[in-house]
């Protein structure tokens, strides 16, 4: 089958489910639903792995990009404000504890290294991906990064409707 079909295959399947997630209100939903349709398509065996054109993925990465710098306006750097001691927390303990979990997996798991510390790195998907190439694991950091943002994507949403309030905090403020 000529590259382009099956790469088309791939996208009608992410999208296909992307669409049928919706219906869930899960958050994020048509992202997870297109991770699931184009993962479980690939998974089959059915088709070739997809071969995108040279520079696709850098421009889905600044159209992703793109996407979110416009959620970031002068009402959000006011929230700064505020916001940027529990950021600075959060930021320095996720990259430490990536830093620990990098080196756990690599020596109680047999890891490659970079493969532990890119797979364990705070971050989205496309960047570690992208930092992977660069390195030559691409494909073992976007499937670890994948398993995690299905995970919280799916799980987080629900812990937080249930612990929030058990918690005494007001979910709706």
């Amino acid at each position: 089958m000529p590259p382009v079909a099956t790469l088309l295959l791939y996208l009608l399947s992410g999208t296909a489910l992307g669409l049928l997630m919706l219906v869930t209100g899960i958050p994020a939903a048509p992202l997870a639903g297109a991770i699931l349709g184009a993962g479980l398509l690939s998974i089959s065996g059915l088709l070739e792995v997809a071969e995108w054109p040279p520079g696709t993925k850098t421009a889905l990465g600044i159209g992703v990009g793109t996407v979110i710098g416009t959620g970031i306006n002068r009402e959000t750097l006011g929230e700064l404000q505020t916001l940027w001691k529990p950021a600075l927390l959060i930021t320095i303990t996720l990259v430490i504890s990536g830093v620990l979990l990098g080196i756990l997996c690599s020596r109680l798991l047999g890891l490659d290294p970079v493969v532990a510390f890119l797979g364990a790195a705070p971050g989205g998907t496309i960047g570690m991906s992208l930092v992977g190439a660069e390195f030559g694991v691409g494909a073992a950091v976007a499937a670890l990064h994948a398993v995690r943002l299905m995970t919280v994507l799916l799980l987080i949403p629900t812990i937080v409707k249930f612990l929030v309030p058990l918690a005494g905090l007001n979910i709706n403020k």
